[in-house]
């Protein structure tokens, strides 16, 4: 028997559309990220801000001089909640003659969340061998694990400089065995990170603040570390300001600049450095790179009451095509 083509064709059209239908609702979840990372001018140096991932940062058990209502009320009015994650970014600095790194996140020591810096450089069109210089800021596990893997340099032909100051106080045996016990462990990741650089002799604190390259120079921070160090980096009339971990909860530090961490090496000259340069940011609207604000960590800040307001850069989609 024949079946009518009347009813035949719009009964395919429907199986059809079923079909396609149920083929999109199976398509898996991808769950991941897009490329983490997103580049922008300064003058003649391109920037690169580069994602190492992102972590759930324990504010209830880390976050000090403030009180928890007041904490609560922060993170409500930013519309977040408890824990917050925070951003792992590093900076990549072309001069036209250098490829400068300054941080390189945490590697595998933080786990799993993170270890995305080397897979988004490469994003970025770049790779690691090409790298001529690492700055450091300081030498915690999220800024420093990034620079070795299994007992090898991650850039084997960048040297590698931070202050002598954050080098001394961290290679110290005399200072691991005065540090608070939840330290421990940042010592050794500190040395074994180090150590392939200096193997290479690639490894050269620089004795004094001041200019390193052309358009780079390090400034001190101290207070989150006693060597902890910021960059600022400047190209035609334009400067940019990467101060490593000067905020580490935008939504609590901004408005109550006075909120401290437990790993702050001394909470009062943290405290202090913080206050200085919230205030100088927003005077000179500076551009600043942070290493723990959302990424990509790139944005200025602007007086707001007591406070202060992070402003996000505004996204470019052609960075470095003339105005």
């Amino acid at each position: 028997m024949q079946l009518n083509k009347t009813l035949l064709l719009p009964l395919l059209a429907a199986c059809a559309l079923l079909i396609a239908v149920a083929s999109q609702a199976a398509a898996p979840m991808v769950k991941t990220q897009a490329p983490g990372y997103y580049r922008t001018m300064l003058g003649d140096f391109e920037i690169t801000a580069l994602s190492d991932g992102s972590h759930p940062f324990p504010i209830d058990t880390v976050m000090t001089h403030i009180e928890a209502g007041l904490i609560k009320q922060d993170l409500d009015h930013a519309d977040l909640a408890a824990p917050v994650q925070g951003s792992i970014n590093a900076f990549l600095i072309n001069t036209g003659s250098k490829l400068i790194l300054v941080d390189a996140g945490a590697g595998v020591l933080y786990g799993a969340c993170c270890d995305k810096l080397l897979g988004n450089l490469r994003a970025a069109g770049y790779q690691p061998e090409q790298v001529d210089e690492v700055l450091l800021t300081h030498l915690h596990k999220d800024h420093a694990g990034g620079i070795m893997s299994q007992g090898k340099t991650v850039f084997p032909n960048a040297v590698l400089r931070l202050s002598q100051t954050e080098s001394d106080y961290w290679l110290g045996a005399a200072n691991k065995a005065k540090a608070p016990e939840f330290l421990s462990t940042f010592f050794d990741a500190a040395k074994a990170a180090v150590a392939p650089y200096q193997a290479a002799a690639r490894y050269q604190p620089y004795q004094q603040f001041g200019q390193l390259e052309t358009g780079i120079e390090a400034l001190p921070a101290p207070g989150h570390t006693p060597g902890h160090a910021m960059y600022r980096v400047q190209s035609g009339g334009q400067t940019l300001l990467i101060w490593g971990d000067i905020v580490h909860v935008a939504a609590i530090q901004l408005p109550h600049p006075q909120a401290t961490l437990k790993y702050d090496s001394s909470e009062a000259d943290a405290r202090q450095t913080r206050a200085r340069l919230l205030q100088t940011a927003a005077n000179e609207h500076t551009l600043i790179g942070a290493a723990h604000i959302a990424f990509p960590g790139l944005g200025h800040i602007r007086k707001a009451g007591q406070g202060y307001d992070w402003l996000p850069l505004n996204y470019d989609g052609a960075p470095g095509t003339p105005n």
